[in-house]
């Protein structure tokens, strides 16, 4: 429960935060307003976290955030491109809102396994 914040960490929940965003125009095109409703409450939720793990990083944890957050974005274009080549390739159609939450999903797992294969083993 003590654990001590990492900038590793916070990206990753910087990109959840941008992954829960991303779902959002699904919801609101689909017309699911519960569903809408609880990913609200949750990016809420992750949005405190995130300060949270924010005031509690060193200044040399966050010196090295700029460069994370650099890779995460790359992460997150590289996943929406890969997700619209999938999509034109294996697809008659597909909207924009489910690329976008495509994309984050899968550029956020990339990131997620460049930081595992880049920490080293405990």
């Amino acid at each position: 429960m003590g654990a001590t914040p990492t900038p590793e960490r916070l990206s990753l929940l910087l990109g959840l935060g941008l992954l829960m965003l991303a779902t959002l125009p699904r919801y609101l095109v689909g017309g699911h307003e519960t569903r809408l409703s609880v990913m609200l409450m949750a990016l809420a939720v992750v949005a405190v976290v995130i300060v949270l793990q924010w005031r509690l990083l060193s200044d040399e944890a966050r010196s090295r955030l700029p460069g994370l957050l650099r890779l995460l974005g790359v992460s997150l274009g590289a996943g929406l491109v890969m997700m619209a080549v999938w999509h034109t390739l294996t697809s008659d159609f597909f909207g924009w809102e489910l690329l976008v939450s495509h994309g984050a999903t899968l550029g956020l797992l990339l990131h997620a396994l460049w930081l595992w294969k880049k920490t080293p083993s405990a």
